[in-house]
């Protein structure tokens, strides 16, 4: 259920928590942008998006990880790929990690985790040798037809970008 004013994040496809795999229909999905507005993965139909999924805006992890994808996101688009990140938090926090980091690409919120649970990014993983629930750090390139072209689980946020334009070619 949405807070009062904002939908409720919505995901066509797959309720449960399963993996990804190359060559699987990517679960569509509509969510609130860190500006209020409605994104959907519909919306990049017939382009490449890249979508990665973080735990928190703000943590030195995520901040890495984000600035890496910014530095690189010229490479990026001449590549004929667009991006999008997603996470746990409110847009309001969203706003404040895009301003603070001069962040140019949409950051989507998945409060209830309906996105992230779809996609197989939020489930059990192993933080410092302890098996815990939360966002699984995960990357995916969605083709032009809204497949999966590649499914990353479990990525560092180190070096993360680079291993990317390298398996993609870029």
């Amino acid at each position: 259920m949405g807070r009062p004013g904002h939908p409720p994040s919505t995901v066509a496809g797959m309720s449960e928590q399963q993996r990804l795999a190359d060559g699987d229909v990517a679960p569509d999905f509509t969510l609130t942008s860190a500006d209020g507005d409605q994104v959907s993965l519909s919306d990049y139909r017939g382009q490449r998006v890249l979508v990665y999924f973080y735990p928190a805006a703000g943590t030195p992890g995520c901040t890495k990880q984000a600035c890496d994808f910014r530095d690189n996101l010229a490479e990026l688009s001449e590549a004929g790929l667009s991006v999008i990140g997603i996470s746990p938090d409110k847009p309001e926090k969203l706003a404040k990690f895009r301003d603070a980091e001069n962040l140019t690409f949409p950051l989507l919120s998945d409060p209830e985790k309906a996105v992230l649970t779809a996609w197989g990014a939020f489930g059990e993983k192993q933080m410092y040798g302890k098996t815990v629930t939360g966002v699984i750090r995960s990357t995916f390139v969605v083709d032009e037809e809204g497949r999966i072209a590649t499914a990353l689980y479990n990525v560092r946020a180190t070096g993360h970008v680079a291993k990317l334009r390298r398996d993609l070619r870029i």
